[in-house]
Order: structure tokens, then C-alpha cells, then sequence
């Protein structure tokens, strides 16, 4: 799996990014996903997450992870805009082109399927993180 970069590097605002994705990844490989790659650069494309659905159908998911600290600015779904997906979709063609993740490993032959999932503080104080997983957004 591709290797995290350092936090000591990385922002406040990427951090808590990273604990999105760090929640998001917990809840995939317990629904029995398999996780092959975080971080993953295709090009100038970085993908959130690269994973394995066992299905039915089995597929090949890409993730992009969306989080927002409050609803001030909307819904973190509205911050994927067309511009945005052209951006993953072109992405997910290199990555798809090229048959590996960057660490070289190589993609299993299985169908496609782009997917956002949305991540959003406790409605509550204390209560859980808000998930909402939109299945092939493209």
C-alpha cells in the first residue's frame, strides 16, 4: 500500500483531511474492502483512496474523500464540481492506463467505479461522524 507522507509536514487543514480519510478507510475494510493504495498519484492527479468493493459486483473504487469542519460553506458533496470530476476522471483514466499504483502494484482486472464520500463533524457534540457514501458519481 502506498506509504502516508509525514505528518510533521503536512497543515492543520490536511491533517484533519487525513483523519477523514483514516475514518473513511476504518469503515471500508470493515464492510470488507480491501484497501491497496491512500494517496495515490496518477499523473498530476493525487487519489484519495484506491480500493476493492467485494460487491456484488466486485470492483476496482476510486474514493475521493470530501470533509468540512461545519456547514457554514455547504455540504462537502457541493465542493465536487464539474471542474472537479473532470480532474478525478482524468486521474482515474492514468491510473487505469498505466495498470499499477505508483508503489507498482499492480491493479486487479476488475470494472470501475468512482465514488465520493462526504465527512462531517458530530451533529452533537460527542455523537458519531457523519458518512455519507455516494456510489458512482462518474
Amino acid at each position: 500500500m502506498t506509504a502516508h507522507v509525514p505528518t510533521e509536514t503536512r497543515t492543520s487543514f490536511q491533517r484533519a483531511g487525513d483523519a477523514a480519510e483514516d475514518e473513511v478507510a476504518r469503515r471500508l475494510l470493515a464492510l470488507g474492502w480491501a484497501l491497496l493504495g491512500r494517496r495515490v498519484r496518477a499523473g498530476r492527479s493525487e487519489l484519495d483512496l484506491v480500493a476493492t468493493d467485494p460487491g456484488p459486483p466486485p470492483s476496482l473504487v476510486v474514493v475521493e474523500v470530501r470533509w468540512r469542519r461545519s456547514r457554514d460553506f455547504g455540504l462537502p458533496e457541493e465542493t465536487v464540481d464539474r471542474r472537479k470530476l473532470a480532474h478525478l476522471r482524468a486521474g482515474v483514466g492514468r491510473l487505469i492506463e498505466a495498470g499499477r499504483l505508483s508503489d507498482g502494484t499492480a491493479l486487479p482486472d476488475l470494472p470501475v467505479r468512482l465514488d465520493l464520500v462526504a465527512v462531517e463533524p458530530p451533529a452533537v457534540p460527542g455523537g458519531p461522524v457523519r458518512i455519507r457514501h455516494h456510489r458512482g458519481i462518474a
